[in-house]
């Protein structure tokens, strides 16, 4: 059986090193214009041509999005943008618009193009037509159900990627106006405001101002709340369908977010993939999900049409088990310390978690603290402050440092 590509969101430098590190084989981001995800960290043509060396240099593609629906104004500088591109070495493009996608075939013909969720791919005929233009490879709409992305792959010749996890929107594959209408910022050209996450109440015409809250909610109700999409405990389902690329959502998310994810799905995979007949799923993969930030999970279209199942109505909060407290930085393997740089507020007394990109998950008791001077402190409160601690045995850098969430 062909296994699948594992592609993973790099929302910047240090998310693209995460995902990197724990295991994609792909990662696409984005540059600081001309993608749909306006308030990730994105890329400047430095920063780009450092991640896109770091990836190659262990064996890791990357892609760029260039996925935005073009305005008139938007077309002057693509090309020479689309050029960028080339010259960095970019493994491809990923692109919804007709236009960007004529105009990278006649300015970088070389440059792969991956048509986008957003061009809302849902049949073999369109596929065939994709692939017609020049298009290398189709992420197919996410409201599919595995029996129609079955007859597309049987259909068709060219590469076909399908979205395995993340988070789902009230939208046909990504393209929605609520947030243009609601809060004036274009989801198309990547200023997303969220409002499918918003609570919402019924109101009667003659009646303004007076609110009717439906029953599943005495605050109102979260029509428009999917669950997050995961496939995890579906991988032998999912490799059946033989498409070339499963992709994780989550350009937004945390660094916890992308190294954890990526861990679960390369963990599952190499499992699979290593004896399919013999395979059982691991719930400890589970598990490593609930301690990232999630809206609770569902199978999207997977298995068909999602009902009342696949939405939360009672509230629009993430969920997670786990706080993540810092990244391992360094290793002094002489005093059995670990740098840490902390992302929330740990202290002395409090049990905490480091998990590696090539070590399995283990807790410690945190007796001691010293700053850079290797003075003793009670506690790091200072946001990316950089504090030694012991651990019983060498840890990596990249290292993920977690705390069970209190209460």
């Amino acid at each position: 059986m062909k296994r699948p590509e594992l592609l993973a969101p790099a929302g910047d430098m240090e998310k693209l090193k995460m995902a990197v590190l724990y295991g994609a084989d792909a990662v696409y981001l984005a540059g600081k214009d001309f993608g749909l995800r306006a308030y990730a960290g994105n890329f400047t043509r430095q920063e780009m041509e450092e991640g896109v060396s770091f990836a190659a240099s262990r064996g890791v593609k990357a892609y760029v999005t260039v996925n935005i629906f073009a305005h008139n104004e938007d077309l002057a500088n693509l090309p020479a943008y689309l050029e960028n591109l080339a010259e960095i070495g970019v493994d491809g493009i990923i692109a919804a618009d007709p236009g960007v996608l004529d105009l990278a075939r006649r300015h970088v013909p070389g440059l792969p193009v991956h048509l986008s969720t957003q061009a809302n791919t849902t049949n073999y005929a369109s596929a065939g037509f994709w692939f017609s233009q020049g298009v290398k490879r189709i992420v197919l709409a996410r409201e599919l159900s595995q029996a129609e992305i079955r007859e597309i792959r049987q259909k068709t010749a060219g590469e076909l990627e399908i979205f395995v996890h993340g988070a789902m929107c009230i939208s046909y594959s990504g393209r929605c106006l609520l947030s243009n209408y609601m809060a004036g910022r274009d989801a198309n050209r990547g200023e997303c405001a969220q409002p499918c996450r918003w609570g919402y109440a019924l109101v009667e015409e003659k009646r303004p101002g007076q609110y009717f809250p439906v029953e599943e909610d005495r605050r109102g109700t979260y029509v428009f709340n999917s669950f997050d999409l995961s496939l995890l405990e579906h991988i032998p389902e999912v490799a059946a369908l033989e498409v070339d690329s499963l992709k994780i959502e989550g350009r937004m998310k945390s660094v916890n977010y992308v190294a954890s994810v990526v861990k679960a799905y390369k963990a599952t995979l190499t499992h699979y993939y290593a004896n399919p007949s013999a395979y059982q799923f691991d719930p400890a993969w589970a598990r490593e999900l609930a301690k990232v930030s999630n809206r609770g999970f569902a199978s999207g279209f997977f298995f068909g049409p999602p009902g009342v199942s696949a939405h939360n109505l009672e509230d629009s909060d993430y969920r997670r088990d786990y706080d993540f407290v810092g990244v391992v930085t360094d290793f002094d393997a002489a005093r059995g310390l670990a740098l840490i740089e902390q992302r929330n507020k740990f202290a002395l007394g409090e049990e905490l978690e480091i998990s590696g990109p090539n070590t399995d998950p283990f807790t410690f008791s945190l007796e001691r603290i010293y700053d850079l001077g290797f003075q003793a402190v009670d506690a790091a409160p200072h946001p990316q402050q950089k504090l030694w601690v012991p651990v019983d045995r060498p840890v990596e850098a990249y290292s993920l440092v977690r705390r069970e969430k209190r209460g």
